[in-house]
């Protein structure tokens, strides 16, 4: 039943109320969880921050994707972490809002950097002669520049519109604000809400057209010689595995946040809602740290300088 309550201040967030009997154990993992995210990320943007042989246009997109991943998870994890030892489970309606705007601006920044690190594969291995000069460090500020302007505008939208939509509710079933589930709660039209959202999700599929294109092209050349073969799975291999992870995040997210039903346990609807915050940024340092070579050597150089220094 809807609550009449147009002017809603504060929204509950029940998705932890059941699983209240295990909250200390979650708690446990989910802080080891965090903080090995903000080890990775700082990991690699130290890395490509402080080896000057680094400061390549694809070093600089995976440094851009870490930072990104820190800042998206900031907006989750220290909420979540206070939520699990808070017999309350509220957040402000000015919190909510930041929320969905740094949560889903940071998904936005995500695909655009993979966009164009797709890109940047593309005219490396398809067109060597030609990168350096169409790859400059310019158009390479640029690029960062639009993966953070393009998602900023569209959230600002959509923040806005759902700001002014009245309210008849007040209980989001999540572990964190969304703005579909805001959008359940209003007793006002949401029609505007719905097609400026469904054009920002046409936006963002267009990425993914541009990634799959660009790859078509990459396994094309690739399969010519060996040394592309090689590069293929030293370069693009990760991201490949960056973008899939991603973008089976993301549909988990939006196919549980607009079809999902309430005959879901929670546990398993708690999974779909959060598997892009918890795995991405995660995934994306360790693969990329992994399969980089020279991120690799630098991490590992530099761990076994400072052993030796302590001994």
């Amino acid at each position: 039943m809807m609550e009449d309550v147009s002017n809603v201040s504060v929204f509950t967030l029940s998705g932890l109320n059941e699983t209240t009997e295990n909250r200390y154990i979650i708690f446990a993992w989910t802080t080891l969880w965090y903080l090995l995210i903000l080890l990775c990320n700082f990991t690699v943007i130290f890395a490509i921050a402080l080896d000057r042989g680094l400061h390549e246009p694809m070093y600089l997109f995976l440094c851009n994707l870490c930072v990104n991943a820190l800042y998206g998870t900031a907006a989750f994890y220290p909420k979540f972490l206070y939520d699990l030892l808070s017999p309350l489970h509220v957040i402000s309606y000015v919190g909510c809002m930041i929320q969905i705007f740094v949560i889903y601006t940071s998904v936005m920044c995500d695909l655009s950097t993979l966009t164009i690190m797709a890109y940047d594969r593309y005219v490396a291995i398809c067109k060597p002669l030609e990168y350096h000069s169409r790859m400059t460090n310019q158009k390479v500020m640029k690029c960062i520049l639009f993966c953070w302007t393009a998602p900023f505008f569209c959230m600002a939208v959509v923040v806005f519109l759902t700001t002014r939509l009245t309210l008849c509710g007040s209980n989001i079933g999540k572990l964190y604000c969304e703005t579909w589930a805001v959008a359940k709660l209003a007793c006002s039209s949401t029609t505007v809400n719905n097609v400026v959202g469904q054009i920002i999700i046409v936006i963002y599929f267009g990425h993914a057209v541009m990634i799959v294109s660009s790859y078509v092209k990459l396994i094309k050349t690739c399969r010519i010689s060996k040394e592309g073969r090689h590069k293929f799975m030293q370069t693009c291999l990760p991201h490949l595995i960056a973008l899939f992870n991603v973008a089976v995040a993301l549909l988990f997210d939006v196919f549980y946040s607009r079809y999902g039903s309430a005959s879901l346990p929670q546990s398993l609807r708690n999974f779909l809602a959060l598997d892009f915050l918890f795995i991405p940024p995660i995934l994306n340092p360790l693969i990329y740290g992994l399969q980089l070579t020279r991120i690799r050597r630098y991490v590992l150089g530099l761990c076994f300088k400072n052993n030796v220094g302590l001994t």
